[in-house]
């Protein structure tokens, strides 16, 4: 099933443009920039000079209560074309700090997965950072999404069962520290649900924290 992609000069949130768009096949919606983008539990993105804002429509053919997983699957995705590590449940890390973030969205009929990239920000603000010390021009802008795009699909065609558990715990930050999260909790993250959740160890037993319940998951200090 081919993908169609359309390629924005500017637009509010390429989230909005494909849950609008959206019929059946896959629909990829590309922006040169973002004036409204958001990020998870409604967060406005703050977008560099050089990024890659789109997003992915499409139907997963996935029980409802597996496509939590989805995240995952499209930090997965992402992370075979760029260097950078997985933080749970939705962001892209390096060393610098955040360089992008994915937001999952259930729409009639499938799902919205938006990307959202730093590609080049020669004054980030504190705690984020971009993938390039220098502005690589505009082709990756829609390059990358395509190309992410034809690996999300690929992923997340082999079924909930299948993902690459495996792969996202060698590439996930998160799993194997000590963390925190809102408002009080602590505990050492230990591995990854069936549903997408994040298992962690805590003082008084094990508990599943799920992205839409947690207000920030950090590595403690």
């Amino acid at each position: 099933m081919a993908t169609r992609i359309e390629f924005l000069e500017e637009t509010d949130s390429t989230q909005d443009v494909a849950k609008f768009r959206f019929t059946s096949d896959p629909l990829l919606v590309v922006a040169g920039h973002q004036l409204r983008g958001r990020g998870r539990t409604g967060k406005h993105w703050e977008q560099a000079p050089r990024a890659v804002a789109a997003s992915l429509a499409f139907d997963p053919g996935w029980p409802r209560d597996r496509q939590p997983l989805l995240a995952l699957v499209a930090g997965l995705a992402i992370t075979d074309l760029v260097e950078a590590r997985l933080k749970w449940p939705n962001d892209l890390v390096a060393e610098a700090g955040k360089v992008g973030g994915l937001l999952v969205e259930g729409i009639e009929g499938g799902v919205v997965i938006g990307l959202g990239i730093n590609l080049y920000w020669p004054s980030a603000p504190d705690g984020f950072a971009a993938l390039h010390p220098e502005d690589p021009g505009p082709d990756p802008v829609t390059d990358l999404p395509a190309r992410w795009a034809e690996r999300l699909l690929e992923r997340a065609g082999v079924g909930p069962d299948a993902w690459g558990r495996d792969e996202y715990l060698t590439r996930c930050r998160t799993v194997g520290r000590h963390i925190t999260w809102e408002p009080d909790g602590a505990g050492t993250a230990i591995g990854i649900a069936p549903d997408g959740g994040l298992v962690v160890e805590t003082a008084i037993g094990t508990e599943v924290l799920h992205s839409g319940e947690v207000a920030e998951v950090r590595p403690s200090t």
